[in-house]
């Protein structure tokens, strides 16, 4: 009967198999075919009591239906079941959430990376195209320097160089040999100065010399020019004859000076006409000599064209302008290009800081220099860093505030505050880090106080939040915020003390609450802010206790002054205002001290009226 004896044990215990080995099934005095039995009921019973799995691949599929996941699931389930695969759910979706986060931040890490490669590589193809700008420009200039023969003086009236010793020297400061050509045009081409106005980098490119205006129509002859090729317009002049001076008993005019003049007569910028060849465009062979080194000008703002021709045929001055003329447009072309680049870059600088920091739109000032600020370089540990660090460093800021990882968001604040405050001679970007530090740090105190708010009941969380707010200069607002706390708490405390009918047994709640919860707020406030603000915490105190005065009085109001009820209410008060001692306060005397006798109409509520107050949502 041992075998009976031991199977009605396993059936009995309600908590399932706890594992005989077979020496336990021997000693038991079970045979072999018992312990087999026994063996088996136990893998059957464990196979009916395996928990329920979640099947991830399910909750994946995009057609999953939950209701009838779950009435499939869980039909037959129990309450531990049931209990158990809510584990299991909350476990997948905590881990979920983990993957989640990860890959955000992932993503986002590897984003701002490639962010940052692509603008280096951006500033590094800007700078090489510079260069090779400046390399053909220097080129170009060396090799009109290097000609053995000045241009040709029309007249003795215009030289566009000077001598060839001082071209040589002039490489090294082409702007002062720009301006002499400048100074000598406006000297030699009379009106010359009313289309072309002095300013940086206008130079002359080429003097082409005598040429003769035609007629569109018949190609005749109509008057002597003379063409000024410049980095950004083409200048037409034409040749008059000075009128003959009569002599006067004024001094001798100069004999030398030439018998034509030179008068400005248009001029186009190099973008708004097209220089174009004529050879070749007549039909007959009379006209196709006539065109042979002609030129046509056509463009403009009436879009009207006129017709050059070289004064000699064997003159090469046609080949060079208009070689001279491509290469001058190209050039300006690609100058242009620059000065677009640049501008489009200052509008990104100023889009890329704005649109990170929509702020910025209010700071006029700041958001003016942007722009001179982009590459500006500023010295970090050692090294020299632009603003493009600093922006590095504000998305590790975000990403650590988003991930409320507040230590290393008040660290890497604290560094930047620093960094700033040692820019003395470099206002700008101390203003610019000041503003976007000072806008996170806002972000980040706000999360601090939240959580300051949620967990004021533990001192050492509460002390860590505290530290925090302090270090990032808000220790006004983490004093306010717990103090606030700690009185919504009296508050919501003091409204779970319902009165019953034992007059006593209530104003014994009340006066606990209030005096324990007072205690507790200034020892933990002695522990977690400075000494300094000692002085917020007992006035805050004191208006804990008129509170609690207000209460005691509205209470008593009902009740005989000197009486039992009173004088143990009063007495009970008093005792426990006595727990203010063990943090350094004594109100003893503060307590009751408004209350009253009068029994007028609206101090005469008394504890019935306190057992009707709407409780709070």
């Amino acid at each position: 009967m041992q075998s009976c004896h031991c199977v009605s044990d396993f059936e009995s215990d309600t908590t399932g198999w706890t594992g005989f080995s077979s020496c336990d099934a021997r000693r038991a005095g079970c045979s072999a075919d018992c312990y087999e039995a026994e063996t088996t009921a136990h893998e059957q019973r464990k196979d009916i009591r395996s928990p329920l799995q979640v099947d991830a691949r399910a909750l994946r599929d995009p057609k999953f239906n939950p209701d009838q996941y779950v009435a499939k699931i869980l039909s037959d389930a129990t309450e531990d079941d049931i209990r158990d695969f809510e584990v299991s759910l909350r476990r997948l979706k905590s881990r979920a959430s983990t993957d989640l986060q990860q890959n955000v931040h992932q993503n986002r890490t590897q984003f701002i990376k490639i962010s940052k490669e692509a603008e280096k590589l951006k500033g590094e193809m800007r700078s090489l195209r510079n260069l090779m700008s400046e390399l053909k420009a220097n080129t170009t200039a060396l090799r009109s320097v290097s000609n053995s023969n000045d241009p040709p003086n029309i007249d003795g009236g215009f030289s566009t160089g000077v001598h060839k010793r001082d071209k040589r020297s002039s490489i090294a400061d082409r702007t002062v040999l720009w301006s002499t050509q400048m100074q000598a045009l406006y000297k030699n081409v009379e009106g010359s100065q009313k289309f072309l106005p002095n300013q940086p980098g206008r130079h002359v490119v080429q003097n082409a010399g005598p040429w003769i205006e035609l007629d569109n129509a018949t190609y005749k002859s109509r008057r002597a020019m003379q063409i000024f090729l410049l980095n950004d317009h083409l200048l037409i002049a034409s040749r008059k004859k000075r009128k003959a001076e009569v002599p006067g008993p004024g001094p001798t005019p100069d004999t030398r000076s030439p018998a034509t003049k030179l008068v400005a007569d248009r001029c186009w910028h190099l973008l708004d006409v097209e220089v174009v060849d004529m050879a070749g465009s007549g039909e007959s062979s009379g006209g196709r000599n006539k065109l042979a080194g002609a030129i046509m000008v056509r463009g403009g703002g009436g879009n009207e064209s006129f017709i050059y021709r070289t004064e000699k045929p064997e003159d090469t001055e046609k080949g060079s302008l208009l070689l001279n003329i491509r290469k001058t447009v190209e050039d300006l072309r690609r100058n242009l290009q620059s000065e677009r680049d640049a501008t489009n870059k200052a509008k990104e600088t100023i889009n890329y800081f704005a649109s990170r920091d929509p702020g910025l739109l209010q700071k006029t000032e700041l958001l003016e220099t942007l722009s001179d600020i982009k590459d500006m370089l500023i010295e970090v540990d050692g090294k020299q860093q632009n603003l493009r660090w600093v922006e590095s460093q504000m998305d590790e800021l975000d990403i650590d505030i988003a991930q409320q990882s507040i230590e290393p968001a008040v660290v890497r604040i604290e560094k930047l505050k620093a960094l700033a405050q040692g820019m003395k001679s470099n206002l700008i970007a101390q203003d610019f880090i000041f503003f976007k530090v000072e806008e996170r740090c806002g972000k980040l105190a706000a999360l601090v106080t939240r959580e300051l708010v949620s967990t004021h009941r533990e001192q050492k969380k509460t002390k860590r939040h505290v530290s925090w707010l302090t270090r990032l200069g808000f220790e006004d607002r983490a004093r306010e915020a717990y103090l606030e706390a700690r009185t919504d708490i009296i508050q919501r405390r003091s409204r779970q003390c319902i009165f019953q009918g034992d007059l006593h047994r209530y104003i014994w709640e009340i006066s606990f609450v209030y005096f324990t919860i007072i205690r507790n707020t200034v020892s933990c406030f002695q522990g977690c802010f400075p000494p300094p603000m000692m002085s917020a915490c007992v006035k805050w105190a004191k208006e804990e206790v008129d509170a609690f005065n207000t209460i005691l009085a509205r209470q008593l109001s009902s009740t005989d002054e000197g009486g039992e009820v009173w004088k143990q209410c009063m007495d009970r008060a008093k005792e426990h205002s006595q727990m203010l001692s063990e943090v350094g306060l004594d109100f003893s005397s503060l307590v009751g001290r408004s209350v009253k006798t009068s029994k007028t109409g609206s101090e005469s509520q008394g504890p019935i009226a306190k057992e009707v107050e709407p409780r709070p949502p």
